[in-house]
């Protein structure tokens, strides 16, 4: 649960976008890396301010001793790590949102199309992780940095103790974006999605929807980036590439079903559940397969996805049909419902 549930987060994010508003976010670890970089950049720093720890020393330099002596006082101080968690992961959010608002926002106002979105996203998520990777103030460079641990004080349970608090968030999230779906803006969103000139003639402003939503989804991502970094006490930018935080949580939803947020979670526990099993039971292959056993999860997963995209296209629990107006006091009916006996045969179109 403690891997699993960053990356219920990002799928979750990820169906927004792409499963009910229908934008291809090819730039999804641009919101997970900031994140994950607040974690690696503010905690630590604030925390030795605030405690007089290291005072006059490089904290990159320093780093481990410097989070060594935090962690010790957060151990004694539930309260303060308490604190030191939440601000962390406010502004973390936050700055998430702002970073995903700031790329959405150029490129709509610029009226690109969604291949050019997609591009700058990706572009995006890639400068940032470099910027990371050279840049050692944010997350150390290449070394990466050790974090201070909020969940020190549980001692021996301090596995539990993440675990319960990721899983208490997932479901917080998993309630906010259920109820989002089902209410009159995740209609709007499909509607978007299926139909933009009918929305524009309704006088909605696209523009504004799409920036909205990449907004919320961007936070949510971006969370999930803080989160990790927290249960793995540490952050290093290439963790966060492309293939891990982007294109794997897309064929999660792709595998579950887009626009189905129950689907996304079975997509995401089945795909990650059959990941785990490869890399622990690979090297028993390591006689039979003509290649490097390193690469294989990456090419059996890879024939997955072309396998659901011939034979289960919308995945394991597709889209759920949108009920029409019911007529005079009739039960509302799917769009795909069969006509009544009698009737005149009518098409209806979403």
């Amino acid at each position: 649960m403690a891997t699993l549930a960053p990356y219920l987060l990002v799928t979750l994010s990820l169906n927004l976008e792409y499963g009910y508003g229908g934008i291809p976010n090819f730039g999804k670890a641009l919101s997970v890396a900031t994140g994950a970089f607040v974690v690696g950049y503010l905690p630590g720093r604030l925390a030795a301010h605030l405690l007089g720890i290291g005072q006059g020393l490089d904290y990159i330099k320093y780093n481990t001793a410097i989070v060594t002596e935090i962690t010790k006082v957060l151990q004694a101080n539930i309260l303060l790590s308490m604190l030191l968690l939440t601000l962390t992961l406010v502004v973390a959010v936050i700055a998430g949102m702002s970073i995903g608002s700031l790329v959405s926002y150029i490129v709509t106002r610029r009226r690109m199309s969604f291949a050019y979105l997609a591009m700058v996203l990706l572009a995006a998520a890639e400068v940032l992780v470099i910027i990371g990777h050279n840049y050692e103030e944010i997350a150390g460079g290449s070394l990466g940095v050790s974090v201070p641990d909020p969940f020190a004080w549980m001692g021996g349970y301090r596995f539990l103790a993440v675990t319960l608090f990721m899983l208490i968030v997932v479901i917080a999230v998993y309630v906010y974006v259920h109820f989002l779906t089902n209410s009159p803006l995740g209609r709007l969103l499909k509607a978007v999605r299926d139909n933009e000139d009918a929305a524009l003639a309704l006088g909605k402003d696209v523009e504004m929807i799409r920036l909205k939503i990449m907004t919320v989804s961007s936070g949510i991502a971006a969370l999930a980036g803080a989160l990790y970094s927290f249960y793995t006490v540490s952050v290093i930018a290439t963790a966060y590439h492309r293939i891990s935080w982007t294109f794997w949580p897309l064929l999660m939803v792709i595998l579950g079903g887009a626009a189905n947020n129950f689907g996304v979670l079975l997509g995401t526990f089945v795909f990650l559940t059959v990941r785990k099993l490869i890399i622990f039971y690979k090297e028993m292959l390591a006689q039979i397969v003509p290649f490097d056993v390193v690469w294989l999860d990456m090419l059996l997963l890879g024939l997955a996805l072309i396998v659901i995209l011939l034979y289960r296209p919308h995945g394991l629990i597709p889209e759920k049909p949108v009920k029409t107006i019911s007529v005079a006091g009739s039960a509302p009916r799917d769009a795909k419902s069969e006509e009544r006996p009698g009737s005149p045969r009518r098409k209806f179109k979403i």
